[in-house]
């Protein structure tokens, strides 16, 4: 809890040391000529008392849990004296119960270990809290002692500034292979229980396996296919909709709207994009499905309460606003010139519209409807309340279907072991998400690379 407080005051800081380093910078350029400007020179007394602090309160965030733990005695816990797999969980447990993230259950006892955690990670943070300034101060005054007209401040910012976006991008890279290594590592597990051709090629999910020895109906079955016909059936219907009118509302906002117009629409567009998806899910139960199945049923179809159609419908609905702005942007974008070219030669709106902006744009559009596709395939809630739970191999869009999504999240609520199939079945599933998607990519940019050549 006193992150925060370490954060706002070593900001507070920082502030004050640029000043004060712009001050004296400032007042060098009355007798002499200073190496770099005034405000490179603020800038490095504030990296100065930013940096060290920082480096305080990283190295505490990443050992504060550690240590507190290792300060409660093994006595105060019920499992002290057990094996150590009983003893790390219950002092996660006592850290869950201390942060107010899980409600103490009776017959836990565990008030004194709760109080000896809260009295510990108060005083870490108190100990964090203090170091963390003195580094900052410390770095104020050397940083101030070392200013001079001489110094280097430019360059030293520039590389420091090059070397923390460097590192940023380097996080990124390695947050993306560590979710794609723990998908692997653990969907590689669950091959070892289930042949990878019986996932992959089987038609029936029914995931529900036995927990004891002496349970019935515990073999299961892990067939992807019904889960990605549900997931592709529920986006073709979701992109269906999305797909031309976002893309139509697009052209008339960029083409043909007139300033007012364009900016009333746009707004009123984009506020689909700010609903909670959860408001959608409602909207398709409570609405849509039932006007769905009392169409159908009026026209002599067989029409089930949780249709896939249903739940495309709304989705669509919901991913307009990702496909229209971001198209918009594009088509706004191209250059006037190619217009006015078009034009120039004799060509109507529409024919430039056709056979110049849109192709101009399309590295973009393409772009923004994979952007909508994988926000599509990510969609949970709305297919949860409008398509059902059952994993139904069917090509009629008026029954039940769910998606890959939704049975992750089934597969992971509550408490689960993750040495059975049924757990470990949710990593398969992702893995396969994760790769149809890239398979999926990969297409899309070969076909905006041969479109380019072609043209």
């Amino acid at each position: 809890m006193f992150f925060p407080h370490a954060l706002s005051l070593l900001s507070l800081l920082s502030i004050v040391g640029f000043l004060l380093g712009r001050r004296r910078a400032l007042s060098w350029t009355l007798d002499c000529r200073a190496h770099s400007r005034p405000p490179y020179h603020g800038l490095y007394v504030a990296l100065h008392v930013l940096l060290p602090g920082l480096a305080v309160i990283l190295l505490f965030a990443l050992s504060q849990t550690a240590i507190v733990q290792q300060m409660i005695p093994g006595d105060l816990l019920p499992g002290g004296g057990a094996d150590t797999g009983e003893l790390n969980t219950w002092l996660e447990r006592t850290r869950r119960v201390a942060e107010g993230s899980m409600p103490a259950q009776d017959g836990w006892n565990l008030d004194a270990a709760v109080a000896q955690y809260r009295s510990w990670s108060r005083n870490i943070g108190l100990i964090m809290l203090a170091l963390a300034l003195a580094a900052g101060l410390a770095g104020l005054l050397r940083s101030l002692r070392a200013l001079e007209p001489a110094l280097r401040s430019r360059p030293f910012v520039e590389t420091t500034v090059k070397v923390v976006l460097t590192m940023a991008s380097t996080l990124s890279f390695l947050i993306t292979i560590g979710i794609v290594l723990s998908l692997l590592f653990e969907a590689l597990r669950f091959f070892e229980i289930i042949p990878a051709r019986e996932f992959l090629f089987g038609l029936k999910w029914n995931p529900q396996t036995a927990i004891r020895a002496d349970q019935v109906g515990g073999s299961g079955t892990f067939g992807v296919v019904p889960l990605l016909t549900g997931t592709w059936m529920i986006t073709g219907i979701a992109m269906f909709i999305a797909a031309p009118v976002g893309l139509f509302s697009a052209i008339y906002l960029s083409e043909f709207a007139t300033p007012g117009a364009r900016g009333a629409l746009k707004p009123a567009l984009e506020i689909l994009a700010g609903i909670p998806t959860v408001v959608y899910g409602f909207f398709a139960a409570l609405a849509v499905a039932p006007f769905i199945s009392h169409m159908g049923t009026k026209a002599g179809l067989e029409v089930a309460s949780e249709s896939a159609l249903a739940a495309g419908l709304v989705m669509g609905i919901m991913i307009i606003p990702f496909v229209s702005s971001l198209s918009d942007d594009v088509i706004n974008a191209v250059p006037q010139a190619l217009r006015d070219g078009s034009l120039a030669l004799g060509a109507t709106h529409a024919e430039t519209i056709r056979h110049v902006v849109l192709p101009a744009a399309l590295p973009g559009i393409v772009g923004a409807m994979l952007l909508a596709i994988s926000r599509a395939v990510g969609e949970t809630m709305i297919v949860v309340m409008a398509a059902g739970l059952a994993a139904n191999l069917t090509a009629n869009p008026l029954e039940a279907m769910t998606t890959v999504t939704v049975q992750i999240v089934t597969l992971l609520v509550g408490d689960q072991e993750f040495d059975s199939a049924k757990t470990l079945s949710a990593f398969a599933l992702g893995l396969a998400l994760f790769l149809f998607t890239l398979v999926l990519n990969i297409i899309a940019l070969g076909v905006v690379k041969r479109y380019h050549e072609k043209i």
